[in-house]
């Protein structure tokens, strides 16, 4: 059964452009799945191109084509193609990412006769402006979805312009169908975060001040010697600084209780991989060899060193929006804290500030490194618990 809000789209969503915004969870993809993506496509004329567009193809997928495969079966919604297209309802639409400015390059040009549009506001916004001029059949349609992000965001203002065809939606989480108890554990999840105020109540807020709320361990933590389970997360530099932090795993929390930093341009003498590697095993000390390094993807090098010296290395997942968010939801729920004595780590966390110059969400970058190693231990750990794996909001599908 569609909700009210749900509904209401459906008999409105005959204008150009057709654009729910809001909360996590509220339901504004469900309808898209069950009923408006199949009534486009089966209604299309054959004037112009069919395109379905996400952030990367990747999560089209996952947000999308896969929920869709899951009611009407792979026959009827097929999968991504080499190039770039699927079959879904007997018709042939265009798969595409626009994380990137030239993403939709092959296409550019064409006559769009519809476009479904998932995460608009994660869009490179050129991708978008061409988008605006190729919706030019006399019935093209947009239907497109979002999370609200800031105030200055492309996007709204596109929303917010007077003289275009535009229907538009904003919901709340209490807009849709969770059951109270995920509604609870989402709340939670956000709470006390620039999150909070967007995917729970669906408002567009600028993000100001410092990112992550304070978690810090005053005390020595009860563990100490006897965790469960234990990481190291590195954001890799040889003039830019070296930043390491170990994470023990104990009574359900991950904990950081040490810290590296190095800098080549502070000291005046740059490090070699060789070098790196014999500061991880000191830094690692008596804990088990077999404890994973989780490094910045893009030291290829360091890898190869470390796996040379007998380390277990895993690429560290560098999605950087979505790993703040991750991080300052752990940290707001108590599954990371960090202990008090990392004076490294205490400074950054305090000049840690969303960059108010930006258009976008966008930490200052300053002296962040421990941050970023930071970021990575969160987003790549995924908080896994020895009995079970901890799924934040994203993985949960929520949106």
């Amino acid at each position: 059964m569609l909700t009210r809000m749900q509904s209401e789209y459906l008999k409105s969503c005959t204008h150009r452009w057709n654009v729910k915004c809001g909360a996590t969870g509220s339901g504004k993809s469900y309808v898209d799945i069950a009923v408006t993506i199949p009534q486009r496509i089966m209604a299309a004329k054959g004037e112009g191109l069919l395109v379905m567009i996400g952030n990367t193809r990747s999560t089209l997928e996952r947000n999308i084509l896969e929920p869709m495969r899951s009611l009407y079966t792979e026959d009827v919604v097929g999968n991504i193609r080499a190039d770039n297209t699927a079959v879904i309802f007997g018709k042939k639409v265009y798969c595409l990412g626009a994380d990137k400015s030239n993403s939709v390059s092959k296409i550019q040009g064409a006559t769009f006769e519809w476009v479904y549009g998932d995460e608009v506001t994660t869009w490179a916004e050129p991708v978008f402006q061409m988008l605006k001029s190729r919706l030019r059949c006399p019935h093209s349609h947009f239907d497109g979805t979002c999370n609200p992000d800031s105030p200055n965001h492309w996007f709204k203002a596109f929303l917010d312009s007077n003289g275009i065809d535009i229907y538009r939606q904003d919901y709340t989480i209490w807009d849709g169908a969770l059951l109270p108890e995920v509604v609870r554990q989402l709340e939670a999840d956000y709470a006390g975060t620039v999150y909070y105020d967007r995917y729970i109540k669906g408002l567009w807020t600028q993000a100001e001040g410092l990112v992550y709320p304070d978690a810090h361990d005053a005390e020595e933590p009860r563990y100490a010697g006897e965790a469960d389970r234990w990481a190291v997360s590195c954001d890799y530099g040889t003039q830019n600084a070296f930043a390491a932090l170990l994470w023990a795993y104990a009574d359900g929390v991950w904990h950081v209780v040490r810290e590296y930093r190095y800098s080549g341009r502070d000291t005046g003498h740059q490090k070699t991989d060789a070098d790196y590697v014999a500061d991880m095993r000191a830094f690692l000390g008596d804990l088990p060899q077999d404890t994973p390094f989780i490094i910045d993807p893009s030291a290829t090098s360091f890898h190869a060193a470390m796996r040379r010296g007998g380390f277990v290395v895993r690429k560290a997942r560098n999605a950087v929006e979505d790993g703040i968010r991750e991080t300052a939801s752990c940290m707001s729920q108590g599954i990371v804290r960090y202990a008090d004595d990392l004076p490294e780590l205490k400074k950054e966390f305090a000049g840690y500030v969303w960059d108010s110059a930006s258009h976008g969400d966008k930490p200052v970058k300053e002296n962040d490194h421990l941050m970023d190693a930071l970021r990575y231990g969160v987003a790549t750990l995924r908080m896994w618990k020895p009995a079970e794996k901890y799924v934040s909001p994203f993985e949960r599908g929520v949106r």
